[in-house]
């Protein structure tokens, strides 16, 4: 199964969030969201300039203090963002998030921004084509 099935199932939209935000709004706009990351767009050098996740708010809170949450965004952000096209295999995608111990994964089609995945939506699917197959091959041996 490919990452476009999963995003299919559970849309392409992506939160986004300017990098001269700070870390309170960043950190309230996660909360509202009810999501674990946002990415970062619009710095010229292409779909993605960084993505800021709740650990990223974490890290500056335990360098800075409370004064961590009046940085921008561009401060405590991952620019070196690893991403993954729609036509990858959920089974690739996995391998990737699990070396890189992260859990969400933007997915870059034609050079443009097509969706983000979570490890949870990852996970999620796995699971439904598992019980598919128990479900397939319980009624193969009931024939």
């Amino acid at each position: 199964m490919h990452v476009q099935h999963i995003l299919a199932l559970k849309g392409r939209d992506v939160v986004t969030i300017d990098a001269a935000a700070t870390l309170e709004g960043a950190a309230r706009t996660l909360a509202t969201q009810k999501i674990g990351a946002v990415l970062i767009t619009g710095d010229g050098t292409g779909p993605v300039a960084g993505i800021l996740s709740e650990r990223d708010i974490v890290h500056a809170l335990a360098e800075h203090g409370a004064a961590a949450l009046g940085l921008t965004v561009a401060h405590a952000m991952t620019r070196d963002v690893s991403t993954c096209a729609s036509t990858d295999t959920v089974d690739a995608v996995m391998e990737v998030m699990t070396t890189g111990r992260f859990r969400h994964l933007p997915v870059i089609d034609d050079g443009q921004l097509a969706g983000m995945i979570s490890i949870g939506d990852v996970v999620k699917h796995r699971i439904s084509e598992i019980e598919a197959e128990k479900e397939a091959l319980r009624e193969f041996i009931a024939s």
